[in-house]
């Protein structure tokens, strides 16, 4: 546990309909929400048709980050998680845009694949939530996507992300706010086209209980109740009355339903679309409404990783197991690379000390993966598990620098490869990965037996090793792996001397 725990903590939300910030106090372990803030920037609206975010909603969603700014620019950086969804994922210039909204919110902005984003907003809903079913489903409509997760307790066990959500579907099928029964109909066909392949794994048969979590979900929520079509949250028979009612209208702005906020109207009938597609798809009669949702579920995981019950370790160990590695080989690279970072005086940051010895550790414990697949080249193999797969709790940046480390710990690597990697990571990665480097030659024969103690240097490209008087006699393969090693680090810049 750290020495010294956060006063306050935050979470915020980039969502592709609305910005969201949650702060909470945290006390004795316990968390009290002390302030929430929500802005519709509609990022998804801002996609070009080559799918880059146009000036003007980046402009709006850098003051929307501005704003939020103010409020959490002084919070430690372990005490905030922000994260971005769909639209981020999606955009081809989300990288230079992310640049602009860290200077302008104060704190890193992480992407995160889908069905994180989906295990995220379970844990939200899950923790937001009392319920005695077995098993419930969680549907949460975005700006860009629609999740489908089914879990039991706090545990989610099957996981979907839908390139569907209420902006982008309402800007495809209704147009400029234009209504008709012809195109509700298309919208709705699109929804179940989209659900078709995973019917089976999400159908009724398979829960107990529906749960929505999303402001489209909330917002038909209280326009059932408060029009008498509903008393027991989101209903099918409510939703028939309701989706009768829209398509007698010609224009979104004759709709005109109790409890439906303006903001709220031009991403309706998107919502709507996708609501009752899913309720007939999958055979729902009925759902509750949760107010848990991604927020949330970032607030739980940034606790975990407070109080050392960080999901990414397990995601790790789970991964060692499925791909058969050497845990007990990889325990002595680990030991071996973080007695040398604790030599190397290279963090700017005590936090930043800990994320790279975290980083380290993990990527020492992974490093052999890619030998399930194929003993030739199985770094890259490795690394591209690591970067394509779904590894819950870690950001689509954190398994770039993750993939990054493997890829790099064996034969030539480059150092054009590693400056991909946003800052301070483009920093630190060359020293780990000469430190990764090392442990591996160093237990290259795989015995059991210790290292000795040893002093090791980087000053700039000068790499200096200093073992005990005689050693490397004793070792005549550790020094003929050191001498190939130093040509590998001449190739990427570096010189390797030892004695």
């Amino acid at each position: 546990m750290p020495k010294t725990l956060p006063e306050f903590v935050a979470a915020v939300d980039l969502g592709s309909n609305s910005f969201h910030m949650i702060v909470c106090s945290l006390k004795d372990g316990k968390v009290q929400t002390l302030d929430s803030l929500k802005e519709m920037v509609r990022l998804a609206a801002g996609l070009t048709a080559d799918k880059n975010l146009d000036d003007t909603t980046q402009q709006r969603a850098l003051a929307c980050l501005q704003r939020f700014g103010e409020r959490i620019r002084n919070f430690p950086p372990d005490s905030v998680r922000v994260v971005g969804t769909n639209t981020l994922r999606t955009a081809h210039n989300s990288q230079q845009f992310i640049v602009k909204a860290e200077q302008a919110l104060g704190h890193k902005i992480h992407v995160i694949a889908g069905v994180e984003e989906a295990r995220l907003i379970y844990q939200g809903v899950a923790n937001s939530l009392s319920s005695n079913a077995n098993s419930r489903l969680v549907m949460d409509i975005g700006g860009g996507s629609t999740e489908y997760i089914i879990g039991t307790d706090d545990t989610p066990r099957t996981k979907e992300s839908l390139n569907m959500g209420c902006v982008t579907v309402s800007n495809r099928f209704f147009k400029d706010g234009v209504l008709s029964k012809k195109a509700f109909k298309q919208a709705v066909l699109y929804a179940e086209q989209h659900l078709e392949p995973h019917q089976d794994n999400f159908d009724y048969r398979q829960w107990d209980e529906a749960i929505g979590a999303s402001g489209s979900l909330r917002a038909i929520d209280k326009v059932l109740g408060a029009s008498g079509w509903s008393n027991n949250g989101i209903t099918m028979d409510g939703l028939e009355k309701l989706v009768e009612h829209v398509v007698s209208c010609c224009h979104i702005d004759e709709i005109n339903l109790p409890e439906l906020n303006e903001d709220r109207l031009p991403v309706f009938m998107g919502g709507l679309a996708i609501t009752y597609g899913t309720f007939r798809a999958l055979g729902i009669k009925q759902m509750t409404v949760s107010d848990g949702a991604l927020r949330e579920g970032l607030i739980h995981d940034l606790l975990g990783r407070i109080y050392n019950r960080d999901i990414r370790s397990e995601t790790v160990q789970t991964l060692a197991t499925h791909y058969h590695t050497d845990k007990n080989h990889a325990a002595r690279i680990k030991q071996t690379a973080k007695y040398m970072l604790k030599q190397l005086d290279i963090s700017r940051t005590q936090q930043d000390y800990e994320n790279i010895k975290q980083f380290l550790g993990w990527a020492a414990d992974l490093h052999e993966i890619g030998r399930d697949i194929a003993h030739s080249q199985y770094h890259k193999h490795g690394a591209y598990i690591i970067e394509n797969g779904d590894l819950a709790g870690f950001s689509q940046q954190d398994q770039v620098l993750l993939a990054t480390l493997i890829a790099s710990h064996r034969k030539k690597f480059s150092l054009s490869y590693l400056k991909r990697l946003p800052s301070p990571w483009d920093y630190y990665a060359p020293i780990l990965v000469i430190i990764l480097r090392l442990a591996v030659v160093f237990h290259r024969n795989r015995h059991t037996l210790e290292m000795p103690e040893f002093k090791i240097s980087i000053n700039k490209t000068k790499v200096s090793l200093t073992f005990p008087k005689d050693w490397l006699s004793q070792v005549p393969l550790t020094q003929a792996d050191l001498v190939l090693e130093a040509d590998y680090l001449e190739y990427a810049g570096f010189k390797l001397d030892y004695c």
